[in-house]
């Protein structure tokens, strides 16, 4: 495997009325003489991944913690509120857990304490403990946030085999298969889905174009290969979920995936177990990951217990739990964390529903950095504007 980090970190710096000497702080945060309760916001999926580890903490610390609540809410709402939280100094949200749209946000908010650096003393060596892809994430956060599980996720295209006979190994013959076959081929609308996301932003490698890093002057080929594509594509789902039930209704035979949404829907019974995979021919992977932040304003109760807990989950214990059900393949940021080190449940549906292509692929292919979060705006509204506004249901 093959990884350089050649992009630059979204934003630095930490400016404004919240500014507080965290170094200072650093050096005496104390554990609570009472247990805390902490409130968890997840605008990622993450808890699917965490949440039994974040339990698990709970129950081993009861004199640190009587009790964690876990809500759900959209990304894009959630720096809004935080931001008004702060601002009337009543913060009620302990932890985000978030991938890197959520965390740019409030990055360029300044809304998070940066743990990663202020507090590094109590955390592991980041450095010391990442895969390289992992690495290469954090370097995304300002030190604002903490890298907790990793996936090199795709572009993979997933189909149903009685369908797809002749299966394409380049991009143009996907274009050439979706002209003879209209309306067999789907993907979402990429601001909403993670495979229509990386499918997007993993084209430009394939296609060779100009400079994958910038959508707006370097993405011809793309751009122009999407829309050419789109006219034998009936409609573009508001989310990933409907192109999995497409697949296994039979409705449509070819679409693109990642691995951990090739893995898990087919484990839940709602993709045929039968489905197979193919790499584009030149494909990168576009990597993804969730992050933990803490938002300024969280007392130093909390924030100490909150550091002993980010501690706890980058430990392999916890790590092993990440790889779940397969939901973000392979999951776990951290290296020397197997499969065999993972829960029983999981080793049996990995091993059943996971394919031995995906070990060789993710050892053999270079991976990337996805956009930075300006970049990806640029390319959302784009591709909305030039390719989803065509078809719409």
């Amino acid at each position: 495997m093959s990884f350089k980090l050649t992009r630059r970190t979204v934003v630095g710096g930490l400016a404004g009325s919240m500014a507080v000497n965290f170094k200072a702080l650093a050096q005496n945060l104390p554990m609570p003489s009472s247990p805390v309760t902490l409130n968890f916001v997840d605008v990622a999926g993450n808890l699917a991944l965490t949440q039994k580890a974040i339990e698990a903490y709970r129950d081993k610390n009861p004199k640190l913690v009587s009790k964690i609540n876990f809500t759900k809410a959209p990304a894009p709402e959630l720096p809004g509120k935080i931001k008004a939280q702060q601002d009337a100094s009543r913060v009620d949200i302990d932890a985000v857990l978030t991938g890197i749209d959520a965390l740019s946000a409030g990055v360029d908010q300044k809304l998070w304490i940066p743990i990663a650096s202020e507090y590094a003393g109590k955390l592991p060596k980041l450095d010391d403990i990442y895969l390289p892809g992992a690495k290469g994430m954090q370097g995304l956060t300002s030190n604002q946030g903490v890298c907790i599980v990793f996936c090199q996720a795709g572009p993979v295209i997933e189909y149903m085999p009685e369908k797809v006979k002749q299966v394409p190994s380049t991009a143009e013959e996907v274009l050439a298969w979706a002209k003879q076959n209209p309306n067999r081929f789907m993907y979402a609308r990429p601001a909403n889905s993670g495979p229509g996301r990386v499918f997007m932003m993993g084209l430009p490698y394939i296609l060779g174009d100009k400079d994958p890093a910038d959508p707006k002057d370097g993405w011809d080929k793309t751009w122009a290969y999407l829309k050419e594509l789109g006219q034998y594509i009936e409609y573009y789902p508001a989310g990933t979920g409907p192109t999995m039930k497409e697949l296994g209704e039979g409705s449509r035979d070819m679409i693109p995936s990642q691995m951990g949404w090739d893995i898990n829907p087919r484990a839940l019974g709602i993709v045929p177990k039968e489905a197979k995979v193919f790499f584009l021919k030149g494909f990168h992977w576009v990597m993804d990951a969730h992050y933990m932040c803490i938002p300024k304003g969280v007392s130093n109760d909390k924030l100490a217990v909150l550091l002993d807990l980010l501690s706890y989950l980058l430990g392999k214990e916890a790590q092993a739990t990440t790889y779940d059900a397969g939901y973000f393949y392979p999951g776990p940021a951290v290296k020397d964390v197997t499969l065999e080190m993972a829960p029983e449940e999981s080793q049996k549906i990995i091993k059943e529903f996971g394919r031995p292509e995906y070990a060789d692929a993710i050892k053999n292919n270079k991976q990337e950095l996805p956009l930075l979060p300006d970049k990806l705006v640029y390319a959302f509204s784009r591709w909305d504007e030039q390719i989803g506004s065509q078809k719409k249901k």
